[in-house]
């Protein structure tokens, strides 16, 4: 399975990372579960105002193979606010105290092997336990065509524990994987809504100072108007 490529990552790490910080400037202590490939951490470093960032990965060899052949996207492996841990995210977030997080990132592979516990109920509610008052969760929520039952399991696996209005699922589109056509649920402990939050000038600035591929203020709030297959398939 291909997990990801130069050609198309943009797409995937901006949206995972970018629609939930810029809509909440003061996270600053982050937790990405997985991410091995770093290109979830280098969007988040993009943030000045974040102390620190700890990414939990249970496999060494995803990261050595991107410090190896994907530079662009470990370029910020090294970075000193990173806590970069090789251990089972689950176990990890079992273990981690109440409260501890603005932001939980969910950035795993798909719900086979390793990865099956993170679509979990109980992987979930830890989840929620361990992120702070007025944080949020982003997690990547497989194709809507392609692997259907995951991805409404998990949207209303997260209504289950966050409450129905805190739950916001969007697309984004990424060739390389299965459909093009790929989901991510936001989910909030009170952080703000997707949209009624949004500072478009802010956003928009911070696209154009970092030279953003994918991102930008139309795309953020387009991500979250979704066809009505997708709408009728959360309903059910």
């Amino acid at each position: 399975m291909v997990m990801c490529s130069e050609k198309d990552e943009n797409a995937y790490h901006e949206m995972i990372i970018h629609v939930p910080m810029l809509l909440n400037p003061s996270f600053r202590d982050v937790l990405v579960i997985g991410g091995g490939d770093g290109g979830s951490v280098r969007e988040i470093l993009r943030h000045p105002q974040v102390e620190r960032v700890t990414m939990v990965e249970i496999d060494d060899a995803v990261v050595r193979a991107s410090r190896e052949f994907l530079p662009s996207l470990s370029n910020a492996l090294d970075d000193p606010k990173l806590d970069l841990r090789i251990e089972d995210g689950i176990a990890f977030v079992a273990n981690a105290p109440d409260a501890s997080y603005d932001l939980i990132v969910i950035d795993s592979s798909d719900p086979v092997g390793p990865s099956e516990g993170l679509f979990s109920t109980e992987f979930y509610q830890q989840v929620y336990r361990c992120l702070k008052p007025g944080g949020a969760i982003t997690a990547q929520s497989e194709s809507p065509r392609f692997n259907q039952n995951a991805f409404v399991d998990i949207h209303h696996c997260l209504k289950g524990i966050f409450g129905a209005d805190n739950v916001f699922c969007y697309l984004a589109f990424i060739p390389t994987y299965p459909t093009g056509m790929w989901s991510f649920n936001y989910a909030t402990k009170g952080a703000v809504h997707p949209l009624q939050g949004l500072d478009a000038q802010c956003s928009e600035a911070f696209a154009a100072k970092h030279g953003l591929q994918y991102y930008n203020v139309g795309m953020h709030q387009a991500a979250f108007a979704l066809p009505t297959f997708v709408q009728t398939m959360l309903k059910e």
